[in-house]
């Protein structure tokens, strides 16, 4: 048998395992538990780190203001250096559309050892933290919620007894390149943190959205988190894996009613914040990095290969088996596409959008090498394995 027929059956035998054996990552069913009304509705501090926001901040921060919660609930907003008039926006959002207590806040520049992200959140809890809540909302600052978002989340993490509650915000999809892009990088994401796992009591698996978490305020002390977890470029899997890790139980879902709106209109917009963090995800190891690009284009290059080289060789066995593992690949898609209210043509497509996050991993590997380290927001972080905190901040 050639080559081709050798690579196509291992990819059609990594597609049968991936469909039964990975925690069904393809279905998006995983939607907030089943919740009942709590006796007495308990006290929530919401934290947004916030850093040049002012583009989208008209856009989300009402949502926050605006939430309808029956308990005591206030809103800290961390201006983590911004340069847009950011904190001052803020103001004026709350002083026009009123709601829920605004306290706007900056923790200036990061110690060293620490993200920019984590140490606004830290400044933020810790302010919080004098109020005594039961609960803390981490959400971003491109994060909006409906009305009752707040109160659909404290109700599940009462009733399932969680720790911490996330949900992976619904991501804008109207340019092009984010129909192509942003429903595959939740899709990659779901296939790396199977969510039924991570929900499941006495798994490893942990991972969270950073977009909107719930955190029990007693579990995070328990955790020590942000603390622990300081120089995490990944802060969301991280908080996860502190909290899980600590004892503590956790969730995380697909949104339904919090939608990021942050665009992303431009093919450098998505490659910029996939390449930023990629290299991190496989822990700066460059064989994780081999193994990771000869595993995507077994996976998702070899079937259409294969398929389109045994049409042209007139050699039935290679498109069979790269038909048939491109179907699967195909077919676990779509419910990721609907989910996405995108159009099912893009499913065929998902190998074209596979090699661009191929190109962005190896890009985010090169750029580590350079000694650009993590980039976000303007502000880069060094190598880990050249220095222990930020690099200097680079507008």
């Amino acid at each position: 048998m050639s080559v081709i027929v050798w690579a196509a059956a291992g990819s059609l035998a990594a597609w049968l395992w991936l469909l039964l054996g990975q925690g069904f990552f393809w279905r998006t069913d995983v939607r907030l538990p089943a919740r009942a009304v709590p006796r007495a509705w308990p006290s929530v501090c919401v934290v947004v780190p916030a850093r040049d926001e002012a583009a989208v901040l008209p856009m989300s921060l009402p949502s926050l203001l605006a939430q309808d919660y029956p308990g005591p609930a206030e809103v800290f907003l961390v201006d983590d250096g911004s340069s847009d008039g950011t904190g001052k926006l803020a103001r004026e959002l709350s002083e026009r559309y009123g709601g829920l207590q605004l306290t706007v806040t900056s923790p200036g520049e990061p110690p060293a050892g620490w993200t920019g992200k984590l140490w606004a959140v830290q400044h933020g809890i810790a302010l919080a933290r004098a109020r005594e809540p039961e609960y803390l909302l981490l959400t971003d600052a491109d994060i909006a919620h409906e009305p009752d978002s707040l109160q659909e989340l404290v109700a599940a993490a009462r009733t399932g007894d969680y720790d911490l509650v996330s949900q992976m915000a619904r991501l804008r999809v109207e340019s092009v390149w984010e129909r192509l892009v942003v429903p595959a990088f939740v899709y990659f994401f779901s296939q790396l943190y199977p969510f039924r796992r991570i929900n499941r009591r006495g798994t490893r698996t942990a991972a969270a959205a950073g977009g909107c978490v719930l955190l029990r305020a007693d579990a995070a002390q328990r955790a020590r988190v942000p603390d622990s977890i300081r120089h995490a470029v990944i802060d969301d899997v991280a908080l996860a894996r502190a909290v899980k890790g600590s004892g503590g139980h956790i969730w995380l879902g697909l949104a339904e009613r919090v939608d990021s709106v942050r665009p992303y209109p431009r093919l450098r917009d998505l490659w910029r914040m996939v390449s930023r963090s990629a290299y991190a995800q496989l822990r700066h190891q460059p064989l994780l990095l081999l193994g990771t690009v000869l595993g995507l284009a077994l996976v998702y290059l070899v079937p259409p290969v294969a398929f389109c080289a045994g049409v042209v060789t007139d050699n039935w066995l290679p498109v069979l088996l790269g038909g048939l593992a491109w179907l699967v690949m195909t077919a676990t898609y779509i419910p990721m596409l609907r989910y996405y209210r995108q159009t099912l043509w893009l499913a065929p497509l998902l190998p074209v959008t596979a090699f661009l996050y191929l190109l962005m991993t190896v890009d985010s590997a090169v750029q580590h090498y350079r000694g650009r380290g993590a980039a976000w927001k303007g502000r880069t972080y060094a190598r880990p394995d050249t220095a222990s905190g930020p690099a200097p901040e680079q507008r």
